[in-house]
């Protein structure tokens, strides 16, 4: 092969085939976008016909080879429901798993009900968890195959101001990666994470209305911003390819330099 096409093709999705969770909105609709940019088909999911449909408008009107369906991950019949749909599109195999979904309430720990606890860990843990289980035959049956999950800064090392409950379910998928990837990776499966810091999307866009608040996020950003989805969605599109073979089981910040800042004033 011509040495300029095999550096292009470590970085193609031709031919690939991929499920992302949450995909009508912020990172989930900007790593859907990344993928079908790529080269890949891609399957996607949101809790809101409404939102399927009008991301399958915008997406298809560019071009992108997309379909969907509205599906609650956090819950098993409609998990279930959408992995044999995915499944029957993609002729029993699939190369990539995103999973994105996620939501966050903010409370002090002692506050928190056990019906927070149950949405936040549901949405945030269990969904990839058993997604991952439900997938895996796909996967392996792909023969090279990526999960990635949309994890935070939040699940550590270090404590922020975001929820006990969040910074948990972040923790967990970071140490689910690593055993995942070590578990799998005989089935020719990588598991990587994604840590970002504030994003610009729809769940952090509701305290970043606080100017004062945000201010704070930014001069605690080395690059003095807020991150984009699509900064974010290059970084997993990379992960999910061929350019990233050797990669598995690592949770990369995407965070401006935050979690290495430290005290440097």
């Amino acid at each position: 092969m011509d040495p300029t096409a095999a550096l292009k093709a470590r970085f193609s999705l031709e031919g690939k085939t991929a499920l992302v969770t949450g995909g009508t909105k912020g990172i989930g609709q900007a790593v859907v976008a990344e993928l079908c940019a790529l080269g890949a088909k891609v399957y996607f999911c949101s809790r809101s016909q409404q939102d399927v449909d009008a991301a399958l408008a915008s997406f298809q009107q560019q071009g992108y080879a997309v379909a969907g369906m509205a599906a609650d991950v956090a819950n098993k019949e409609p998990r279930e429901q959408l992995v044999q749909q995915v499944s029957d599109a993609f002729g029993g195999s699939l190369h990539i798993l995103v999973n994105n979904v996620g939501t966050n309430i903010r409370k002090p720990t002692s506050e928190f009900t056990d019906q927070d606890y149950s949405t936040v860990l549901t949405t945030n843990l269990e969904s990839a968890f058993k997604l991952c289980q439900l997938c895996r035959p796909l996967l392996k049956a792909a023969g090279s195959s990526s999960i990635l999950f949309n994890s935070s800064v939040a699940g550590g090392p270090l404590a922020m101001f975001s929820g006990t409950l969040y910074a948990m379910s972040k923790a967990a998928l970071n140490q689910l990666t690593k055993n995942l990837a070590v578990e799998w990776a005989p089935d020719g499966i990588r598991v990587n994470s994604v840590a970002p810091w504030y994003t610009a999307t729809p769940l952090a866009m509701q305290v970043l209305q606080d100017k004062e608040f945000e201010a704070k996020v930014v001069s605690a950003t080395p690059m003095g911003r807020i991150a984009q989805p699509s900064e974010v969605a290059s970084v997993m599109a990379f992960l999910a390819g061929p350019g990233a073979a050797f990669v598995t089981g690592q949770t990369l910040a995407v965070d401006g330099g935050y979690s290495v800042k430290g005290f440097y004033p």
